[in-house]
């Protein structure tokens, strides 16, 4: 069988790719200002439930891009979504990237409590004296503890990327999110993942290289 390839230049791809979800999306409301996150999270999937599935409180773009200017860190819950998040561009603002689901502090309090490794890395993370941005890809643990740790007053993020996947809490965890004033991009649904974690992170920086 003969397949028709288009002919597109390796350092074109991506630009193609974008034109694509362009089109596909056709007359699909978006909410302004939102667009380069939701099609980059289409781009990252190919999957084009989430120009449905993302969900943005109000002016939450604004406030993420203030608040990476004002050098927000960034706390993932997957050394994957680490590895995927554009560290360079993020230094140039004076923000890191933390993942602490590997350490053996994280464990030991895990094992200790009986929670998960989320749920304690979490925790450690709220004692970091520095403005963050939580990006949760994997552990709807983590979102739940994130609720109970601003419900308590004892943490106040600038921004809570909740995208998890899966079926076991995936949905509430993320329902929880978006009962708080926290500032939040959540993926509704069962829906998500690390790389779209990392992806919504990287768009909000690009918006701010462009």
């Amino acid at each position: 069988m003969k397949v028709e390839l288009e002919n597109v230049k390796p350092m074109e791809i991506e630009k193609r790719s974008f034109e694509i979800i362009t089109e596909e999306l056709g007359d699909t409301p978006l909410i302004p200002g939102t667009e380069l996150i939701v099609k980059r999270c289409i781009h990252t999937s190919a999957d084009f439930d989430y120009a449905k599935n993302l969900c943005f409180s109000e002016g939450v773009v604004e406030k993420a891009i203030a608040a990476i200017k004002n050098g927000a860190c960034i706390v993932t819950d997957t050394q994957m979504a680490k590895a995927g998040i554009n560290k360079k561009n993020l230094a140039k603002h004076g923000g890191e990237v933390y993942c602490f689901m590997s350490d053996e502090d994280v464990a030991e309090i895990a094992k200790k409590q009986g929670s998960t490794r989320a749920t304690a890395s979490m925790d450690k993370a709220a004692g970091l004296d520095k403005p963050l941005i939580f990006a949760i890809g994997n552990a709807p643990t983590a979102l739940v503890r994130l609720y109970e740790l601003i419900e308590e007053g004892k943490l106040k993020p600038e921004l809570i990327i909740g995208v998890p996947v899966g079926f076991v809490n995936v949905v509430q965890s993320k329902e929880l999110i978006m009962e708080t004033d926290t500032p939040y991009i959540v993926a509704r649904g069962r829906k998500g993942g690390s790389n779209i974690a990392a992806c919504i992170c990287n768009a909000l920086l690009y918006m701010i290289e462009r």
